[in-house]
């Protein structure tokens, strides 16, 4: 579905994305791990439109979208999530899941002043779409509260849950286990699970924690000093000396060492 091919990004002589190749297969949930500063991020924000590239392509089945905006790679089913999470806080959750549709009845001036039933219907059915994605994250007891008053962890499945309000081809998520405890991360991974296998979602999922990935990734590319350094299974990227070297550390190698 993406394909990227030698991507650069440079912030004056600082080469944030140097060279870097790869590609997301349809219907795949692809890990993105590496060192902090391996470029990781700043890859997510060239293909997602938040930053220009300094050279290079990304296609998206078979079609050039490197430099396009947010937007218009959202109308398209690009989308992505942040470290921290991006909600409305003095909207409900269910307000936020509402938000995110274009194009709603509402934002159109005459329609605001003469087609008020127009409005209504759709805000019914945006509203009713909201509660099937809030009850498919099993967080339906949030549907009323104030965003800014839910977890961390919370805000990461709710941000996950915007991405259910329209039909998203591929789902970029940056760190979406950061800070995030253990039963919510749990939570967290089998909705990602669940929207891969019933609806279709394409992942690519950059993540610290090794076990969130082992869960999920099938391939695991890893990233160091703006390169593509490796691909494989975590398995395989665990016995890599390359990959243990530049992220997983020694001590990781000689626990793989010992337990044969």
């Amino acid at each position: 579905m993406i394909v990227v091919e030698d991507l650069h990004k440079h912030f004056g002589g600082f080469h944030a994305v140097d060279g870097a190749s790869l590609k997301i297969e349809t219907g795949s949930i692809t890990g993105l791990i590496g060192p902090n500063g391996a470029g990781k991020t700043t890859l997510f924000n060239v293909i997602a439109g938040n930053l220009k590239s300094t050279s290079g392509r990304v296609l998206m089945d078979g079609e050039e979208i490197t430099g396009l905006a947010p937007h218009e790679l959202f109308k398209k089913g690009l989308l992505r999530t942040f470290q921290i999470a991006h909600e409305f806080g003095s909207l409900t959750v269910r307000e936020n899941l509402m938000m995110v549709a274009g194009a709603q009845s509402g934002e159109n001036l005459l329609n605001a002043c003469f087609n008020r039933k127009a409005i209504k219907a759709q805000e019914e059915a945006l509203s009713a779409k909201a509660d099937e994605v809030l009850a498919f994250l099993t967080i339906s007891h949030l549907a009323d509260q104030r965003a800014e008053h839910i977890s961390g962890g919370q805000k990461k499945l709710l941000e996950l849950g915007r991405t259910m309000m329209v039909d998203a081809k591929i789902v970029f998520l940056d760190e979406v286990g950061a800070g995030v405890n253990r039963t919510l991360l749990n939570t967290i991974a089998d909705a990602i699970l669940r929207l891969n296998r019933e609806k279709g979602y394409t992942f690519c999922v950059i993540e610290h924690d090794m076990d969130f990935i082992a869960r999920l990734c099938d391939p695991v590319i890893c990233m160091a000093e703006g390169r593509v350094l490796a691909q494989g299974t975590v398995d395989e990227l665990k016995n890599n000396d390359r990959v243990i070297e530049a992220y997983l550390g020694t001590g990781l190698k000689n626990k793989v060492a010992h337990n044969g």
